[in-house]
């Protein structure tokens, strides 16, 4: 009703392969594999038991699992543009020509494999309630799907603080000066504070994605691109 992108298609390239491949398969058996890793960790530490934040009420356990791992999160996350070897899981996440809700899901198997991993294993062993993870991971993946979506929002300076669509388009972005910018998921204020926010005013991105890497099509290609003998030449 009032998209960013005039004229972008809902079924774009890539659509299915994003939804069944991505949102649906990865998303279950990787939700499997990384339950059975935290069931792994606790078991052998015990650290569950502990209960360092069970004691916390919830709405004070959920808010310091947000800020910590929306910070961790923002580090992390420029760290991946600047590796060469972290860029080759990422560079499947900045693949789609099209930025939309759906496009949040593709990220490669590994990368999700390390940040969920990261996002739920202290919620476990610290011994947060078992609604927290629940909030915590629903409000993420929902937060995720809104940033990428193709909405004409504009929320002035609340967009320095609240990251939305308005500045994580730019991020996707194929303009030079649009590179390395824009790393927060929840709170931008992280890119205002460490100087990599980006935010120009009338003015819209050239465009998104990868124009110079032939990025493969198919899930099963998409993961085994990133092991390709010759990756992009530089990060970013």
């Amino acid at each position: 009703m009032a998209p960013y992108d005039r004229g972008q298609k809902v079924l774009r390239r890539g659509f299915w392969t994003d939804l069944v491949g991505y949102a649906l398969v990865q998303s279950y058996v990787l939700g499997l594999l990384i339950g059975a890793l935290i069931r792994g960790m606790d078991e052998a530490s015990g650290l569950s038991r502990r209960g360092l934040v069970s004691g916390w009420p919830l709405g004070a356990q959920v808010a310091f699992f947000v800020v910590t791992h929306d910070f961790y999160t923002y580090w992390f996350h420029r760290w991946q543009h600047r590796s060469p070897v972290l860029w080759r899981l990422h560079e499947a996440h900045h693949s789609n020509a099209d930025v939309d809700w759906l496009a949040a899901a593709r990220s490669h198997a590994l990368e999700i494999l390390i940040n969920q991993t990261v996002e739920f294993a202290p919620m476990v062993l610290l011994g947060a309630s078992p609604g927290v993870p629940v909030i915590k991971g629903t409000f993420g993946a929902l937060w995720g799907l809104w940033i990428h979506a193709n909405v004409g929002v504009r929320t002035g300076r609340l967009q320095w603080v609240v990251n939305g669509p308005e500045a994580h388009r730019w991020h996707h972005a194929v303009d030079a000066d649009a590179h390395d910018r824009n790393f927060a998921t929840k709170l931008a204020l992280w890119d205002r504070v460490f100087g990599t926010a980006f935010l120009p005013e009338r003015r819209k991105p050239s465009g998104y994605g990868l124009p110079e890497v032939a990025f493969p099509r198919g899930y099963v290609a998409q993961q085994a691109f990133a092991f390709r003998r010759r990756s992009r030449p530089e990060a970013g």
